[in-house]
C-alpha cells in the first residue's frame, strides 16, 4: 500500500520547484515531505527531500516560527519596532526576548496557565536562558528530543549527561533535575 498524500502545496522559482506534502504512512502515522526538484540541462530533474515525522512537528513549527519572526523583522529600524504595537524592541537582543510577548513562555504561563505551554517551554522557564544562537525553548526541545520526548527518561539523567548539551552547565542541569525530583516526590506522596 502506497503512502497517502493528504494535502500538498507547491511553488516554483526559475528552474526550481518545491513541494510540501502532508502524508499518511502505511502505519497510519503522519509526516511532512518537503521536496526540491531542480530541472537539469539534459531535461531531467534532480530531486532532494526532507521528511519530518508527526512526533517532531512541534519542533518544525517552533523552528519555522522563530526563523520567520527573526527574518521578517531584520530590516526594521528601531523607530519602527518602537511604533509596532505587537513587538517590543531591545537593540541587540535575540532569542525569546525578541519574540512577541504573547509567545514568550513566562507571559503565556501568566496569561493562560500551564496547559498552554509545552514541556520545552516549561523547562525553558527553569533554565532562564539559552545560548546566543539558540533560545532556551529550542535548547530544551533538543534535550527533550534526545530523551525521546519522555520526561521519565529525562528524570533518569545526571548532570554530566545534561551538560553535554551546549548551553547547559551545572546550574541549568541542577534546575531541571531538581524540578523533576520535586515532581517525583509529589507523585510518591499521592
Amino acid at each position: 500500500m502506497k503512502n497517502q498524500n493528504l494535502t500538498t502545496e507547491n511553488f516554483s522559482s526559475g528552474k526550481r520547484n518545491y513541494f510540501i506534502d502532508f502524508k499518511r504512512a502505511v502505519n497510519d502515522s503522519n509526516y511532512i515531505c518537503i521536496t526540491r526538484s531542480d530541472k537539469l540541462q539534459n531535461g531531467g530533474y534532480k530531486r532532494s527531500n526532507v521528511v519530518v515525522f508527526e512526533e517532531d512537528f512541534h519542533f518544525l513549527i517552533s523552528a519555522f516560527s522563530s526563523l520567520f519572526h527573526s527574518a521578517a523583522h531584520l530590516h526594521l529600524e528601531e523607530s519602527e519596532y518602537k511604533n509596532s504595537p505587537r513587538l517590543t524592541f531591545q537593540k541587540g537582543v535575540r532569542g525569546i526576548k525578541s519574540w512577541n510577548p504573547d509567545m514568550r513562555p513566562r507571559e503565556k504561563f501568566v496569561a493562560h496557565g500551564t496547559d498552554a505551554l509545552s514541556d520545552a517551554e516549561l523547562m525553558a522557564m527553569l533554565i532562564g536562558s539559552g545560548r546566543p544562537d539558540q533560545s532556551a525553548v529550542a535548547l530544551c526541545e533538543g534535550i527533550l528530543k534526545a530523551a525521546g520526548g519522555r520526561l521519565d527518561l529525562l528524570a533518569g539523567q545526571d548532570h554530566k549527561t545534561l551538560s553535554r548539551f551546549n548551553g547547559i552547565g551545572i546550574a541549568k542541569s541542577s534546575a531541571i533535575l531538581a524540578a523533576l525530583e520535586l515532581g517525583r516526590r509529589m507523585c510518591a506522596v499521592s
